[in-house]
């Protein structure tokens, strides 16, 4: 189970002393991630009638997490269903439990679809324009911290892992994002991981054509102020593959053509993002083909389950390489 810090019923029945959230009831570790201990908190109350989750931080410092839990709670108020964090009585949301920086945000209803359809592209679509309209007027920001600098000094690391050929790859990638420079694209606070385990639907949507809602939008621990454009790229390489089981066969143009149509029905895309849009999708491809050769190669000391498989997105540049103009961006201009 991916639990770095443990925590017991003792331990969070005392720490729940600090909130007006009632009584522990029932205390469960969360198996899914790799970055911090989460845990299905039931108690019996509170304003999210006892539904909660408790994270501690395993390498987010107390000095980088209000931002994350501002944004979120910014967004929640703003309408974007997202977890809203818990205040304790002196009205912080952060805390410190088992010596790690911890704390409570309401936990939503719904579940991940892992085999989307359009419905649930368009619909994902629309959830991420809102909380970039939403995001527009939070005021902290936060320098993404897996960006391009990031990936340029973490390449060196991993790539004595990879055959010749795709250290060749990686290089070549590493100094052709460094030629692009996107200082005009618009920017504001992005989530920056929105794959589909982070994307929650209400129960008619998981179950039928993704006609439904998007019921939450969860783990905005990457969360950052980058280019917006970059946040749609993540989401099309992750949401519209064409074949869930075999990442080489790259994007689907129906399902990136609804999520990228049902963004621009809430935030209009402009010229200098059309211009940028086949840079931007490789550049989502390498971040991630980056970071899950470093989790895969070089893990921390810990109980990780699994680290992501790092050929998927080794694969999707690749591909991205090959069909540059297969995925288009919707004509720069008023919303559709």
């Amino acid at each position: 189970m991916a639990v770095f810090t443990t925590v017991t019923p003792q331990q969070a029945s005392a720490w729940l002393e600090h909130f007006e959230l009632g009584r522990l009831v029932e205390l469960d570790g969360i198996a899914s991630g790799i970055e911090n201990t989460n845990y299905f908190l039931s108690t019996s109350g509170g304003p999210n009638h006892g539904r909660y989750v408790l994270t501690l931080f395993e390498k987010l410092t107390a000095a980088e997490l209000p931002f994350y839990l501002g944004l979120m709670a910014h967004l929640a108020q703003a309408g974007v269903p997202t977890p809203r964090p818990m205040a304790d009585r002196s009205g912080a949301l952060l805390g410190e439990l088992n010596g790690k920086p911890a704390a409570i945000v309401a936990r939503l209803s719904g579940h991940s679809v892992l085999r989307p359809q359009i419905g649930h592209c368009a619909a994902l679509g629309r959830m991420l324009g809102r909380m970039h309209v939403a995001g527009a007027s939070y005021a902290a920001t936060m320098a993404n911290p897996r960006g391009p600098r990031w990936w340029s000094a973490t390449a060196p690391s991993v790539s004595p892992f990879l055959p010749e050929p795709e250290q060749r790859m990686l290089a070549s990638e590493i100094r052709f994002q460094a030629s692009h420079r996107f200082d005009r694209l618009p920017r504001g606070a992005i989530h920056a991981d929105l794959f589909r385990d982070n994307v929650l639907f209400d129960e008619a949507a998981v179950h039928g054509d993704g006609s439904g809602d998007v019921s939450g939008l969860i783990d905005f621990y990457f969360a950052c102020t980058d280019v917006l454009l970059f946040d749609v790229a993540v989401a099309v390489n992750d949401w519209c593959r064409a074949d869930f089981d075999q990442p080489a066969a790259g994007l689907d143009a129906g399902r990136a053509a609804a999520l990228l149509e049902g963004y621009r029905g809430e935030r209009a895309f402009d010229e200098a993002e059309l211009a940028a849009w086949p840079v931007m999708l490789r550049a989502g491809a390498l971040r991630f083909w980056v970071s899950r050769l470093f989790d895969f190669h070089l893990p921390r000391p810990g109980e990780i389950v699994r680290a992501h498989d790092p050929a998927h997105f080794r694969d999707l540049l690749a591909w991205h390489l090959a069909h540059p103009a297969a995925i288009a961006l919707p004509y720069a201009g008023a919303a559709a």
